[in-house]
């Protein structure tokens, strides 16, 4: 498989959205954040580059301006007043960056670095994870360190940065790009331009394999849910700046015409009555499951992750699903390991005696035990809340 970061996050975040945007390739617009962060990218670039000497602040700053309203054109319904906001706030992040890292007191190797790292798993297929680099400067003998902008408001704490996934990445790629590098002399910084702030980190050995060990885990879920063609929506504030919100299989239904059919009034009579009686406790259960079966079976034709009444209040669907552990399996792996106290501790082959035990097991080990698990049992349960949605 060949991914990106950026491919690997937008599937942990909803695995619907990556659907939607990776296989089925469902064209959407950028937002103003995503054109304003490109903006403001490009510039860092022109600002770095040098042809014999570097630009000035204004040249700098015009080529912003040029860039933005470049990108105003690949968007619209933006209003007058928010333009010139974005336009603001990014000159003003430039200025501030450029007076407390005037680019000629830098050794830069390279900006908008492309790569691509390749990552074999156990069955012996080779993954290639592309990206790019912002900014990767020499600071020493052998020392480098990279650099990732950041134009968001969020500034986040180092203990958060120090397990930063996408700089855990590019620390990876840089070492497949000069392989003699010494992996401890390779620093990895995120720059928040808004703050004007710099956080720092490293990586240990232990730390870049776990990073391997969770891009392969993410590429086996990926490969299993194309097969079974099982991409369940995660829904979370991300929805509110998705650009699939209306046609995903969780707000669709909040969005549907007015034009009612005998199906979607008898689906709203199912709502209402279901809400009346959740608010009586625990009566006419037998009555619930029936608008369950009413709900469920709506929701299975249409092919609905939720459905809304008219207030707003929400039924979902959620698959659960309880896994067995073929346990000669487990035996085999914690004795090649050197752990037999461990399978001592689980000789009865108890589920909930081996999940505590995998909490302490190497990323490597937990994965391949993981691999031996089968599903046991898997069903459709539904939640609902009385909280309407905005």
């Amino acid at each position: 498989m060949r991914t990106s970061y950026s491919n690997l996050n937008t599937f942990k975040q909803c695995p619907q959205k990556f659907k939607f945007q990776i296989i089925d390739k469902i064209k959407a617009p950028r937002s103003p954040e995503a054109l304003f962060g490109s903006s403001v990218h490009e510039t860092m670039k022109f600002m770095f580059s040098h042809d014999p000497l570097f630009p000035t602040l204004d040249e700098i700053l015009g080529h912003f301006s040029e860039n933005w309203k470049a990108a105003l054109n690949r968007t619209s319904g933006l209003a007058q007043e928010l333009t010139q906001i974005y336009e603001e706030s990014g000159r003003g992040m430039i200025k501030n960056f450029y007076k407390n890292n005037p680019p000629w007191n830098f050794s830069v190797v390279d900006t908008e670095s492309h790569f691509e790292v390749l990552l074999p798993d156990a069955n012996g297929q080779t993954h290639i994870l592309a990206g790019i680099i912002d900014r990767v400067d020499k600071i020493g003998d052998g020392e480098y360190e990279i650099i990732d902008y950041k134009t968001s408001r969020r500034l986040p704490s180092q203990e958060a940065v120090d397990v930063d996934f996408q700089m855990s990445l590019y620390h990876m790629a840089l070492l497949r790009r000069w392989p003699g590098t010494d992996p401890a002399k390779i620093k990895l910084s995120l720059y928040f331009l808004k703050h004007n702030e710099k956080i720092s980190s490293m990586r240990s050995n232990a730390a870049l394999e776990a990073t391997r060990e969770a891009v392969l885990k993410t590429i086996r879920d990926i490969e299993q849910k194309t097969i079974k063609n099982d991409f369940p929506p995660i829904v979370s504030k991300l929805c509110d700046y998705c650009p699939y919100k209306r046609i995903c299989p969780a707000w669709k239904h909040l969005y549907k015409k007015e034009e009612q059919n005998f199906d979607e009034a008898k689906l709203q009579e199912a709502l209402k009555e279901y809400f009346e009686i959740k608010g009586v406790a625990s009566k006419n259960e037998a009555r619930l499951s029936e608008l369950q079966g009413v709900i469920k079976s709506y929701m299975e034709a249409n092919k609905l992750e939720r459905v809304f009444d008219e207030r707003g209040y929400y039924i979902s669907k959620k698959i659960q699903q309880r896994f067995k552990y073929d346990f000669d399996k487990v035996r085999e792996i914690l004795t090649a390991a050197g752990l037999e106290n461990e399978w001592q501790k689980i000789l009865e082959a108890d589920e909930k005696k081996l999940k505590l035990i995998l909490k302490t097991l190497s990323p490597a080990l937990r994965a391949q035990i993981e691999s031996h698990r089968v599903l046991a049992k898997e069903f459709i349960v539904l939640t609902s809340s009385t909280k309407p949605v905005k």
